[in-house]
């Protein structure tokens, strides 16, 4: 179980990036799924650097935890009921230019692009097993 303090203000703080807002979005409209960096600068077609930085800043408010498996980070939604709340507000948000939608699209096109369970450019999943092992670290 995860135990995050989140702090209310500083959520809506995060959530007034319209950038951060794409990311939670597709991950909400897939909740088990995970994304690593370049899924979702591939899909967003947003520069690395951006994305990176507002991954950070959506891990460390407490409303994505990640898991870094050698030289690769997957992102996923934090499993609390604190945060769940805040999910539900993010899937209700209404979509009149279809951004978010075209977004989910992209995303789910990256998913496909996978040769295992994993990213794609991971050069060490290829031809290993799926268990995880040396090398891997969870933190939020």
């Amino acid at each position: 179980m995860y135990n995050v303090n989140i702090e209310s203000t500083e959520i809506f703080k995060v959530l007034s990036d319209k950038t951060r807002l794409r990311i939670l979005r597709v991950l909400v409209s897939m909740p088990n799924e995970e994304a690593c960096l370049c899924d979702l600068t591939d899909a967003l077609l947003e520069p690395e650097v951006n994305i990176s930085r507002h991954l950070k800043i959506l891990r460390n408010t407490g409303l994505l935890m990640a898991e870094k498996e050698g030289r690769m980070v997957y992102h996923r939604l934090v499993p609390t009921k604190e945060s769940k709340l805040f999910y539900n507000m993010i899937a209700a948000l209404p979509d009149p230019d279809g951004y978010f939608k075209e977004d989910l699209s992209k995303f789910k096109v990256e998913l496909k692009k996978r040769s295992y369970d994993r990213c794609r450019r991971s050069s060490a999943r290829k031809g290993k097993d799926q268990s995880f092992g040396k090398g891997f670290k969870k933190y939020v």
